[in-house]
């Protein structure tokens, strides 16, 4: 036999196709025969037809030719197996809600801790700024007392130091201790800027043209004469007057040797005025008056 190459291949497949087409199609058309049938009778079904079998009630209504041909198409069997992956669903859905009240518990958790810390934080903070102005303060005061210790150490130091103010010499004629006009309003001059002063001494060096003890025992007088006018008549506290009786001695503070080799040849006493600047801090400095009495200047 000759094999058409359009067509179906060999004379036995389509045999094979027309016999499977067979059995598709007078079955279907059976029940179609069937249905016309039925359709077309106007009696109404007795009792025993409207009444169900038993079998019919246990298996169901009656699914026609297709269900009792492929199972599958049956509600029983799609119900057995739609449960497993309805209760596999239900234990996700329980899976899933307890996931959430766990993420909502750590949440609230986790937040409650940021709150604490951001407390304890803010409290930290609050302390720090607490010690720090403590620190401050406490550098400020440890400043001011270390200020005040260099101002002790200093008023220590200077408690001795004295420096000139100003000085003025007090001439006498010769053979006499006795004060000349002159002599007595240079020392009124001096003794008005004294008044109500602190820290001031008045050193006084006595000088005589006469040499040896004559000329000491001389100096003396002159230097106890200018003393007692300053007592009497301006009230100086005694303990500010430091005089010293030279004689014919050239006493010299600049350290020059030729100084010393010169000769006295009058009488007189050189008054220099001693200012210690700490004791006499709240007091206006002698010099001032000194300079505007018309007093002489070193």
């Amino acid at each position: 036999m000759k094999i058409d190459p359009k067509g179906f291949g060999s004379f036995p497949c389509q045999c094979a196709v027309l016999v499977l087409a067979s059995a598709i199609g007078i079955p279907v058309w059976a029940q179609q025969a069937a249905q016309t049938t039925g359709n077309s009778q106007s009696a109404p079904p007795s009792a025993a037809q409207q009444q169900p079998s038993p079998e019919a009630s246990l298996n169901g209504p009656k699914e026609g030719f297709w269900g009792h041909m492929n199972p599958f198409a049956r509600k029983k069997w799609v119900q057995k197996r739609l449960d497993p992956i309805n209760d596999r669903l239900t234990e996700l859905d329980q899976v899933n809600a307890k996931n959430a009240r766990d993420i909502k518990d750590v949440d609230a958790r986790a937040q409650a801790g940021i709150q604490q810390a951001q407390s304890s934080a803010d409290k930290a903070n609050q302390t720090a700024t607490a010690a720090n102005s403590e620190a401050q303060n406490a550098s400020n005061t440890a400043q001011q007392a270390s200020g005040h210790v260099d101002q002790l150490n200093t008023t220590v130091s200077g408690i001795d130091q004295y420096h000139s103010i100003t000085d003025l010499d007090v001439a006498f004629r010769p053979g006499t201790s006795a004060l000349t006009a002159d002599s007595k309003q240079k020392l009124d001059q001096l003794a008005s800027g004294l008044t109500g002063r602190q820290g001031y001494i008045l050193e006084m060096e006595a000088h005589s043209p006469a040499s040896g003890s004559v000329g000491i025992q001389s100096s003396e007088r002159l230097a106890e004469a200018v003393k007692r006018y300053l007592v009497e008549e301006h009230q100086i506290p005694v303990y500010r007057l430091h005089a010293v009786a030279l004689g014919n001695a050239q006493a010299s503070t600049s350290g020059d040797d030729n100084a010393k080799s010169m000769r006295i040849r009058s009488s007189s006493v050189h008054v220099r005025l001693m200012e210690n600047s700490l004791a006499a801090q709240a007091a206006a400095s002698p010099q001032s008056a000194a300079t505007s009495t018309g007093a002489v200047q070193p």
